[in-house]
């Protein structure tokens, strides 16, 4: 018994060690093939055709879905946002009027192909809105485009020189950094 034990104990010091050793070398040579582990890129076809069809960069829409939804299409968070982009459904109802999709149902939010149509054509609508501003467009996708032309408006935000620490919400805050950082790793792993 105790050597079973002992065993046991070794196998397990073993295979930290060799956990360790992995990570230690992923840290010090940021091995891509390990990177785009932690990286992916599922949905690629799909995010790059809508990408096109509306001028936003393929990258920036999946650094949103790994940051919305860690790329579960079934995802729900706890105020209704639903699918890979995590759409409210009153925000892709408008979506639907806008583009004309009369055969849209809520349940399409859940379809990937449906969720990244609509998700990469409201990041469109917002690139307008702020004219290109990353942080602006990542802010109101989150915390919603009345918002943040409200910050602007009251002067609590200068959009010609908007740093992720002005945003007044620490949620929108902390997830615009979020998406701004899974976006440069994207751009590093996967530009063309």
């Amino acid at each position: 018994m105790k050597q079973r034990t002992k065993k046991r104990r070794s196998m397990s010091k073993l295979i930290s060690l060799f956990l360790i050793a992995v990570l230690g070398i992923y840290g010090m040579f940021q091995i891509p093939l390990l990177e785009k582990v932690i990286y992916p890129y599922p949905h690629r076809d799909i995010i790059e055709k809508y990408a096109v069809r509306y001028g936003v960069d393929p990258l920036l829409v999946v650094a949103v879905i790994r940051e919305e939804s860690k790329f579960l299409p079934q995802s729900e968070s706890h105020k209704g946002a639903r699918g890979l982009m995590q759409l409210m459904p009153s925000t892709a109802e408008s979506i639907a009027q806008s583009i004309r999709d009369t055969a849209y149902t809520e349940g399409d939010l859940l379809n990937p192909e449906k969720n990244i149509q609509y998700g990469t054509w409201y990041l469109a609508s917002l690139q307008k809105a702020f004219s290109n501003n990353m942080t602006l467009v990542i802010a109101a996708y989150n915390g919603g485009r009345g918002h943040v032309q409200e910050w602007i408006k009251a002067g609590q935000i200068d959009p010609k020189n908007i740093r992720e620490q002005d945003i007044p919400f620490k949620e929108t805050r902390d997830y615009v950094g979020r998406v701004l950082n899974s976006y440069q790793k994207y751009i590093k792993l996967y530009r063309e």
